[in-house]
């Protein structure tokens, strides 16, 4: 909103300076600030208001024992984390982009599964919260929305994107595209249920999944720019997709936001985002590598997200199969997630983020190195 009204006083009295609100680095660089000083403003304020109605985490008998000192501490500050994404990439990045126009939904839809499951859970007592079909559900529908959208609907986005509809780019090959074909749309539904959920059993530790996230963000944020710039894709191989570098204002958003969450729920944690936080966050890193055509990069880019799912999905199929094979369930670890088996292992918390926090930088770099390793 404020893009428009600059460039309107631009426009009728071309005041000196102003021409720099049509540049999207200073604009993406406002964003993040701008959620910078939401998340530290609203923090506060929103984590009083959960105190006072005595919305605080359940005890989990599922988690290590160290664990039990963290019931009651605050949750459902994913809002915080929403609000302080939401409310910039409104001031500062072109709302009439299509590219805008569906992360933003995805991050809305999502917010609100999440918060119903939270709502759920904390303030009605439902131990489960949301039913798992249910959550599911409201995953699969804006998946189909958005692959429905960009191979239905291109034009929505951009005229020229039909020609990329339904391929996605392959990492480390020059030129190289996959093609899904109608299949996309399933992929595409995949890519950001599956994302949400990764980050949702990521979310375990106190700073783990906001700094993850506000890291991955921010790989995102230099892809959606360069990918916008004609003359850099051209440079690199990639495909140019015309608007996506608005996309990188969203970015900027994520890490300012996830940032000032961080402030927050570092250990030890004040407030925990909750499923209104991590479902919203991860499906908009799903959503964001459709968008930018890098679904095949995501196992890459968010390697912690995947190495902590498939410690759940090893730990479940193991210890159901020697369940059925020797009458007794056994374990691959000691506790899935995986951030968990550290934490039995004898790691302190903030040294299992931390290192976690290392790999996802060198993820991070790997990523980015895949634009001319080629």
């Amino acid at each position: 909103m404020l893009y428009y009204l600059f460039d309107y006083l631009n426009r009728i009295a071309h005041p000196p300076g102003f021409g720099v609100f049509h540049y999207i680095t200073f604009r993406a660089g406002a964003a993040a600030v701008t959620a910078l000083i939401i998340a530290f403003w609203l923090g506060p304020k929103i984590i009083r208001k959960l105190k006072e109605h005595q919305i605080g985490e359940a005890a989990k008998l599922e988690a290590p024992k160290t664990h039990l000192n963290k019931a009651g501490t605050p949750t459902m500050g994913g809002l915080i984390v929403l609000l302080a994404i939401l409310i910039p990439s409104l001031l500062w990045a072109d709302i009439k982009n299509g590219y805008v126009i569906i992360i933003l939904v995805v991050t809305a839809w999502l917010g609100a599964v999440g918060f119903l499951d939270d709502y759920l859970k904390v303030v009605k007592k439902k131990r489960k919260g949301l039913i798992e079909e249910y959550k599911l559900t409201g995953q699969i529908a804006i998946g189909l929305i958005v692959g429905g959208i960009i191979y239905f609907y291109p034009q929505f986005i951009d005229a020229d994107l039909w020609k990329l509809k339904s391929s996605t780019t392959m990492p480390f090959f020059k030129n190289m595209e996959v093609d899904f074909g109608i299949l996309y749309i399933p992929m595409v539904v995949f890519v950001i249920a599956a994302t949400s959920n990764a980050v949702n059993l990521t979310d375990g530790l106190d700073g783990l999944a906001a700094g993850t996230v506000g890291i991955v963000g921010l790989t995102l944020a230099v892809m959606c720019y360069v990918s916008g710039r004609p003359d850099v894709s051209q440079y690199l191989t990639i495909p140019f997709l015309r608007g996506n570098g608005e996309l990188s204002i969203y970015c900027a958003a994520l890490v300012g936001a996830s940032l000032g969450f961080l402030w927050f729920n570092a250990y030890p944690a004040q407030v925990f985002m909750g499923d209104t936080g991590s479902l919203a966050l991860g499906g908009a890193i799903g959503a964001l590598c459709v968008l930018v055509k890098k679904e095949l990069l995501l196992p890459t880019l968010g390697g912690v997200f995947l190495m902590e799912t498939v410690s759940v999905i090893i730990q479940r199929f193991y210890f159901k199969y020697t369940k059925r094979k020797y009458g007794e369930g056994r374990r691959v670890f000691k506790m899935a997630p995986l951030h968990h088996h550290f934490e039995l292992c004898g790691w302190t918390e903030p040294k299992i983020v931390t290192r976690f926090y290392i790999i996802a930088i060198l993820l991070m770099i790997v990523s980015l190195a895949t634009f001319k390793v080629r």
